[in-house]
């Protein structure tokens, strides 16, 4: 039986895959029923396991109990190997690093004479060098393949030098076809608004973040795996290990915190060897944004060595951005593999035209010198009460980082221009502690004097606004048009009927917030995709029938989707004659021929008509 010890994400699509080529593999986690545990811990203590791969995380291994399984397994002569996948995440120089990785150094000592196999991708030397003396190995054999991916064109584009980078986006991945794509974004407000973007423009895509429930997670990576959904808008956290090979497009809307970040995401793409392409959008207010992060975090776990290094990562990713020169020799050099930039064949953009390159970065660097004189070009402050050590919705950062600061606690707020405007007329001489004393007087004083605005006029970030629900609306639209073609043009109204469905997700969630909304729209989309014909008719009975339609329809009567009486009656008119004509079925149509509305008595007639009424209930009327 082999061991492997891996992140819990990754480990049932892993098994999943080993399954369906025959592999018995299972994998134990926490998410798994207790019936499902109970029976893979059955199995390591018969006789003879049948399972050859077990799944689990350090986590686990370092736990008492798991760990005195192993041994007995390891008595019995079963444990033949044990694997350690993302290896890099045990090395403190590793750009994942997480520390109960770190506990699997003590499988030597407690397992001897058992072969252990570290893997991962993404190690520069410092970090193989770290692993194999983490793990006690000696004199391993250590098998390395190049870091060059000829087949990914690396291109890198100027948010500040474009008409609108959505636009770009959409445009970008609609000239690619049909494909297969992931967009990293840094902030989970903006993965929901991009992919409503672009789902607004007719491209299939979802977004994908820790915000979203276990459940939609799950769907959202379902459908893109199983090509449902052609694009993911995903933090960071999404992809890593999922098997699918044909990802033609990865684009990084915000930059990177690193050059291994960024090669290990863009290494989503043409994992088949097919042509692919990496696409960065480098902007000046995201750089400063990380840049301001990494420069004062508060976090006491840090240490200044460990500060410096990500500041010397960062800031080796912004020289890939802002460089003239080869972009894939940039990635192999930081990998500390020395190439030629002959190797890259015309394969990034600084190659193939490095004209374009070079006068894009001559105007990005003139804007940067006008807006330096003018003050117009800033680091901005989230109006958010939280500080950077309270963070709690970062995916950017890796699991240690995450009390850092949260992409959540950066926003394009632009309030705070007057404080900070200081930063960028500071001489270029001055000591860096006089910039930091300098940042954190503006840091004081902006909170100071926003206390008391953000207490009265604090934004609901999980509101759900009009464009949004424009957006559903036409998402919606899309999803009915496809359902009534797969139906062979079944008589639906799809601009109707989305109102419908639409206005069911908006009163359902409008109170809990964005998030469970989109996830009511998502599941109706999914929904609609395998419903038959008379499931279809049936809910668009129901809804036009239910008592919130009439509710809705007696306290809104100007809403486009709530008919009059005599419209409706109307309407019941024509649709006897169009049943057997083949006109489009259309939930607004109701059955209510002959209604007659009882008279609304004034305040007073309702109050006195009861004589029922309780002294006390009626004093409350009056």
């Amino acid at each position: 039986m082999h061991c492997f010890s891996m992140i819990t994400a990754l480990m049932e699509n892993q098994v999943m895959a080993l399954k369906e080529k025959g592999v018995a593999a299972e994998y134990l986690s926490s998410t798994q029923t207790s019936q499902v545990r109970n029976k893979i811990h059955m199995e390591l203590e018969s006789g003879n396991p049948l399972m050859r791969l077990l799944y689990v995380t350090p986590e686990l291994i370092a736990t008492t109990g798991f760990m005195l399984k192993m041994t007995k397994l390891h008595s019995r002569g079963l444990l033949n190997l044990i694997a350690i996948d993302e290896a890099h995440c045990i090395s403190t120089w590793g750009h994942d690093f997480r520390p109960s990785y770190r506990k699997l150094a003590s499988l030597r000592t407690r397992l001897p004479h058992v072969p252990i196999l570290a893997l991962t991708a993404t190690a520069v030397p410092k970090v193989q060098v770290d692993v194999i003396e983490s793990l006690n190995m000696e004199n391993p054999l250590v098998l390395k393949s190049s870091f060059n991916r000829p087949n990914i064109y690396y291109e890198v584009r100027f948010k500040d030098l474009l008409k609108d980078p959505y636009d770009d986006l959409t445009d970008l991945i609609k000239s690619c076809g049909d494909v297969c794509g992931i967009v990293y974004c840094l902030e989970r407000t903006m993965c929901d608004d991009l992919a409503s973007h672009l789902s607004k423009n007719g491209i299939s895509c979802a977004a994908y973040h820790a915000g979203l429930n276990n459940k939609l997670r799950t769907s959202v990576l379902d459908d893109w795996i199983s090509a449902k959904t052609q694009v993911v808008v995903a933090t960071v956290a999404f992809g890593m290990g999922i098997d699918r090979k044909d990802v033609r497009i990865v684009c990084h809307f915000n930059i990177p915190k690193s050059m291994v970040s960024f090669y290990q995401e863009s290494g989503r793409a043409g994992r088949d060897q097919q042509p692919s392409r990496s696409i960065l959008y480098y902007g000046i207010d995201d750089r400063k944004k990380m840049q301001f992060i990494l420069n004062n975090s508060k976090n006491k776990k840090l240490q200044d060595g460990s500060t410096r290094k990500s500041v010397d990562e960062f800031n080796s990713m912004v020289e890939y951005c802002e460089t003239s020169g080869c972009r894939r020799k940039k990635i192999l050099d930081s990998f500390g593999e020395q190439v030629s930039t002959s190797i890259c064949m015309k394969t990034c953009d600084a190659c193939k035209d490095p004209n374009l390159v070079m006068k894009n970065l001559e105007e990005l660097k003139t804007m940067c010198s006008l807006g330096s004189r003018i003050g117009s070009s800033q680091i901005f402050i989230n109006s958010s009460s939280k500080s950077f050590g309270e963070a709690e919705f970062s995916e950017f950062w890796s699991r240690d980082d995450e009390a850092i600061a949260s992409e959540d606690d950066i926003s394009d707020d632009d309030d705070g221009i007057a404080d900070v405007d200081g930063l960028t007329h500071l001489p270029s001489k001055s000591r860096v502690s006089e910039k930091m004393e300098l940042l954190q007087r503006a840091e004081e004083k902006y909170y100071q004097n926003k206390n008391l605005q953000k207490q009265n006029n604090k934004q609901d970030k999980n509101a759900i606004n009009e464009t949004t629900r424009e957006s559903c609306k036409q998402r919606l639209i899309n999803a009915l048009k496809q359902t009534q073609q797969r139906l062979n043009n079944f008589p639906i109204d799809p601009e109707t009927s989305s109102n419908f469905f639409e206005e069911e997700c908006y009163k359902k969630y409008r109170k809990t917030g964005k998030t469970f909304y989109l996830s009511q729209v998502a599941s109706t989309v999914r929904w609609l995709s395998t419903a038959n014909a008379t499931d279809l008719t049936s809910r668009l009975n129901t809804i036009s029938q239910s008592p919130t339609s009439k509710k809705s329809t007696e306290m809104e009567p100007s809403s486009s989707i709530s008919p009059s009486i005599s419209d409706m009656k109307m309407r019941n008119e024509k649709d006897n004659e169009s049943v057997t004509s083949g006109q489009s079925l259309s939930p607004s149509r109701n059955t209510c021929n002959d209604i007659k509305l009882p008279p609304i008595p004034s305040f007073s007639e309702f109050v006195n008509k009861d004589s029922k009424l309780s002294p006390l209930k009626r004093s409350r009327f009056q």
